[in-house]
């Protein structure tokens, strides 16, 4: 085996076009997707964002997620290197009619925001009885 080095993901920035509610600086979160039978689960990485800053919203299919950032906490600080800049976090997606909107879960918890997308009932998998005769 050889051996690999880890290397840092750079922050995506919103590009200019793109509408934002706050100003400052927007990021596109990480997210990891999981299809399961009777649902799909994503899970967002946003440090730095507490509960109360969170806002997940769903209109037209498009399932909007931002993040806000208190950036207070930074106020007078002189760091002497920094990897990135803080900002606010802003995602969309499209929903298929296949998603149960209705039953839509957010939690977040140390700066991961997991959202739960149920199936509607047609979609889901289901067990047929073989009848002997």
């Amino acid at each position: 085996m050889t051996p690999q080095e880890m290397t840092a993901k750079e922050k995506q920035e919103l590009s200019a076009g793109q509408e934002k509610t706050r100003p400052g600086r927007h990021y596109m979160p990480d997210v990891d997707i999981a299809e399961f039978n009777d649902h799909l689960q994503l899970w967002a990485d946003m440090p730095g964002v507490s509960e109360k800053d969170v806002q997940v919203t769903l209109d037209n299919d498009v399932l909007t997620i931002q993040g806000a950032v208190n950036t207070g906490m930074y106020d007078g600080l002189s760091p002497l290197y920094t990897e990135y800049n803080v900002g606010n976090y802003f995602r969309q997606f499209s929903i298929h009619e296949s998603i149960d909107s209705s039953g839509i879960k957010a939690t977040m918890r140390n700066g991961e925001l997991e959202l739960v997308l149920p199936k509607v009932e047609a979609v889901k998998p289901r067990k047929i009885g073989v009848n002997v005769s």
